[in-house]
């Protein structure tokens, strides 16, 4: 089945603000924020830093990309 705008329906759909305001999302998000951070405040000196770094950003990438996801 598909909904109005023709996507699959998947049970509960979740609006952006929904999806922004979850304790699940805000955790995720502050955490990979921190994470970031603490990268550039200890600075990037090695291979291990830059890796770091990447796997933060990944992190925030994917937190972004569920709330471009949902619904408006």
């Amino acid at each position: 089945m598909l909904n109005e705008q023709g996507s699959p329906l998947t049970g509960s759909t979740k609006t952006r603000k929904s999806v922004a305001m979850s304790f699940e999302w805000l955790g995720q998000t502050m955490a990979s924020t921190c994470w970031i951070v603490s990268v550039f405040v200890y600075g990037i000196s090695s291979t291990g830093d830059w890796l770091q770094l990447g796997a933060a950003s990944c992190w925030m990438g994917a937190n972004l990309a569920t709330l471009a996801a949902a619904e408006t």
